[in-house]
């Protein structure tokens, strides 16, 4: 399948947002780009490419900073008509992109940004399913491509096939297996740097009022692990359906409980040197916003702050894009640049932000 020809769209100068995010003392956020439609999941080239997967858009861009001045000069469409690639990784000067049933790799992608090559299929042995279907796709330390498979309804037994996991691969497409079980949606994970062990967020039932559950930080130091879906929601929330047939204490409890509904996406550990010590090697998550709640909230940037490798606390590191209930915006995805400053995807007001820090003088 060919993909379409490339397109361009005007990238925004660094300017600030149009309404006020909150963050801690130093801190500040500007675009790095805007006219992103739907703008999901990122990765980062060997080059400086910033590559951008969509759900509804279809799309996947490339947004160059040509100048260095950490800002977008260009927004290019180097894919359209794709279902729903919301997963991008990058690895071996290609760019590996999960559609819904399907990973796709186009090599040596950041010498052809105006003449995409045609990508090649590495794997289509996913399920197609559109519930929870989306993906998230990040190369381990161990050089495998993870990849996670929704539950394809909002409660359900799964089996014993690829629903309600995390799977990796070998970079050819080769070798699929489960990594980890029990997870109703995952569409976020990163490996800690200094273990290297696996941590993701986790989208808990819609349906059991305001309150409950909690969406999941999830820890995995090794293969094999159960987190419980769908007999269990958080660490002790028996499913009223499923929950007789297993107990929670049979499962791995969540590393720490996040908001009600908050729709926990993106989540990376901090890898720069730019932000204060404090948030060095911490977590900071992307939630989306709730859907499935009758007050809303989410719509920010949290911080998870961990010792002895153990999660501790949970607390708002970034807000502004809810504002007496009207939601100016959803953050999804999470990135680290080299020079330590942080960008934030939005799907909702197709964009890209960058937070910087400048000690208060």
């Amino acid at each position: 399948m060919p993909p379409s020809p490339p397109t361009l769209a005007p990238a925004a100068v660094a300017e600030p947002l149009p309404f006020a995010i909150t963050l801690p003392p130093g801190f500040q956020i500007r675009y790095y780009a805007q006219n992103v439609p739907n703008a999901r999941s990122m990765a980062l080239g060997t080059d400086g490419t910033l590559f951008v997967g969509s759900r509804s858009a279809g799309n996947v861009y490339a947004i160059i900073d040509q100048d260095g001045d950490q800002q977008a000069d260009r927004v290019i469409t180097i894919a359209s008509g794709l279902n729903s690639p919301n997963g991008v990784a990058f690895g071996n000067g290609a760019l590996y992109v999960a559609e819904i049933q399907r990973i796709l790799r186009f090599d040596d992608i950041e010498a052809r940004l105006d003449n995409p090559p045609v990508p090649v299929i590495i794997n289509q042995d996913y399920p197609t399913d559109t519930w929870h279907g989306w993906k998230y796709l990040r190369f381990g330390p161990d050089g495998y491509l993870y990849v996670p498979v929704g539950a394809p309804c909002n409660v359900c037994v799964l089996g014993d096939g690829l629903y309600g996991t995390i799977t990796r691969l070998r970079a050819d497409g080769s070798g699929l297996e489960v990594y980890a079980s029990g997870i109703r949606n995952t569409v976020g994970f990163d490996w800690d740097p200094r273990t290297q062990e696996l941590w993701f967020t986790d989208n808990g039932h819609d349906a059991l009022g305001d309150d409950i559950p909690p969406d999941e930080l999830n820890h995995a130091p090794q293969a094999g692990l159960n987190f419980g879906f769908p007999y269990c929601h958080g660490s002790t929330i028996a499913d009223p359906e499923f929950g007789n047939q297993r107990a929670c204490a049979e499962f791995v409890p969540p590393a720490i409980a996040l908001g009600p509904h908050v729709a926990a996406l993106g989540m990376r550990f901090y890898t720069g040197t730019q932000f204060p010590a404090e948030y060095q090697n911490q977590i900071l998550i992307a939630e989306h916003g709730s859907a499935s709640r009758s007050t809303f909230i989410g719509y920010r940037i949290t911080l998870v702050r961990t010792a002895n490798n153990q999660a501790t606390t949970y607390e708002t590191f970034a807000e502004g894009w809810l504002q007496n209930s009207q939601i100016l915006g959803q953050p999804v995805d999470l990135l680290v640049l080299p020079d330590g400053s942080l960008l934030i995807s939005d799907d909702t007001a197709n964009a890209i932000y960058r937070i910087s820090y400048h000690a208060p003088s």
